[in-house]
């Protein structure tokens, strides 16, 4: 790369920091641009819309990821606030009317996935980059233009409202210089927008018709503990609702409920005794056993209800300089849990190409024109690979929603688990995997699982079929020779 050069990255969160720390070990000039505050600072200083706490869910993708960002001592201190989760805990009444839970567990070996604090994850990453000389981060910018032509971005400079005095005259535009551009800057991504500036991009966004609100299950006031076991992801599925619980260190459990929006803008309006009852009836022990009935009323009626939105779009990037990665490039609902880990994998597949094209050499990048051909090389490749799989898995966490929040329970469901995981166990010489092991616990590319999970139906089927043919056969011999001998 150019001496004057230098790798912009836009989105401070979980996957432009990752972006930043791979970029680190190729160029001593790369900087990151943040909207949000810096919430080691200020942690309550950001609206309702920007201050998410959700809980990220860590998995195989996201592992080698960090592994391979080199920082051993970085992925050592998010594990150790990470709370391992072995399978689902499935909540709801028995026919006679009694509490009752299932345990479904994720991989027939033993895998879990892992519950992530989100702000203990950005702070972890925030410090690595602190610890990086080569990396620059700054806080309050907002993307409002970028030149791909001639590789210069405009930031709006946002005032810090609580470390800095109100003025009356707006902070001038920052302009910056680039030679690569990587947009991490989320579903609503500016630079997404400016790269559809310059070239065509298909683009589709779609709203789910559900939405979700944040709650919390406390630890007990007498010993500070958890109020049910930790080790799994608890589920009320309640046809079209759902009410997740993820562990959290503190002790607590970090909640979503989702619901349509109609039915959540019904309950906002009504009084709380309508809100108890819903809950009573689609997720029964929650409330009061685990979230008391005045601290659910708080919460559900000050915690925004927001919408759940997918995005698709293709290509990723444009020419040799720039590209989008994470929820810029593919948000996805959040049914599988895989949202962050495909961002972190977007990061390693993108700088494992960059390397096999020979854009970096030694630290440095090769001559100019060599370097402008092989980087437009390496991100159409990228493009070519990460769009099929961001969509295959777009899909799936759409899909798995349905599963979620009803289908864990049907006979279907359960019964081609039972084969699935039988032929994972004690057939292993078939490569037979479930779908779920083949997302969460591989690095198998999404578009690849997809077809995998097809040819292992039509197998099924096939199989269930000629069981029902046999069936027939046997019992049609049998009578026939019955019907023979009365003859």
């Amino acid at each position: 790369m150019a001496a004057d050069g230098k790798i912009v990255i836009v989105g401070g969160g979980p996957v432009g920091s990752l972006a930043a720390l791979y970029a680190s070990h190729y160029h001593d000039n790369v900087e990151v641009y943040e909207l949000r505050g810096d919430e080691r600072l200020n942690p309550s200083g950001a609206s309702p819309l920007l201050q998410k706490s959700i809980n990220f869910t860590l998995s195989e993708r996201g592992i080698r990821a960090l592994e391979k960002s080199g920082r051993t001592d970085l992925l050592r201190a998010i594990m150790r606030t990470a709370i391992p989760m072995h399978g689902r805990m499935v909540h709801g009444r028995s026919v006679s009317g009694k509490l009752q839970q299932t345990f479904h567990q994720y991989d027939v070996h033993g895998n879990s996935l892992y519950s992530l604090d989100r702000k203990a994850l950005n702070i972890a990453l925030r410090q690595e980059l602190d610890a990086t000389p080569n990396v620059k981060m700054f806080f309050h910018h907002k993307l409002i233009r970028a030149d791909m032509k001639t590789r210069k971005v405009w930031f709006e400079q946002r005032e810090d409202p609580n470390t800095s005095p109100s003025t009356t005259t707006p902070l001038p535009p920052k302009e910056v210089p680039f030679d690569f551009l990587i947009g991490a800057d989320g579903a609503h991504s500016t630079t997404r927008q400016q790269i559809m500036r310059h070239t065509p991009l298909d683009y589709q966004q779609q709203y789910a018709d559900t939405v979700w609100c944040e709650l919390r299950i406390p630890p007990t006031e007498k010993t500070n503990s958890y109020r049910l076991p930790p080790n799994y992801l608890h589920i009320w599925p309640g046809g079209q609702y759902m009410f997740c619980a993820f562990p959290c260190p503190d002790q607590s459990f970090n909640c979503i409920l989702f619901a349509p929006a109609s039915c959540l803008d019904s309950l906002k309006s009504s009084p709380p005794t309508t809100l108890f009852d819903f809950f009573d009836t689609h997720f029964p022990g929650v409330c009061p056993d685990l979230i008391s009935q005045t601290s659910l009323s708080q919460q559900f009626y000050q915690s925004p209800h927001l919408p759940l939105i997918g995005i698709k779009c293709s290509p990723h990037h444009y020419g040799s300089t720039a590209v989008i990665i994470g929820d810029a490039a593919h948000a996805m609902f959040p049914f599988y849990g895989q949202g962050l880990n495909a961002g972190m994998e977007d990061v390693r597949i993108l700088f494992d190409l960059l390397d096999e094209h020979r854009v970096f050499s030694h630290g440095k990048l090769s001559s100019n024109n060599n370097k402008e051909h092989a980087r437009a090389a390496a991100l159409t490749e990228y493009s070519n690979q990460r769009v099929r799989d961001a969509h295959a898995i777009h899909d799936l966490s759409r899909r798995n929603y349905l599963e979620l929040r009803g289908g864990v329970n049907s006979p279907v469901y359960k019964a081609r688990k039972y084969v699935e995981e039988a032929l994972q166990r004690y057939v292993p010489v078939l490569g037979w995997k479930t779908l779920y092991s083949r997302v969460s616990f591989s690095d198998q590319r999404y578009s690849e699982v997809v077809v995998k999970n097809q040819l292992q139906g039509w197998v099924l089927l096939l199989m269930s079929g000629l069981g029902v043919l046999l069936h027939v056969l046997v019992f049609g011999v049998i009578g026939g020779a019955v019907w023979g001998l009365k003859g």
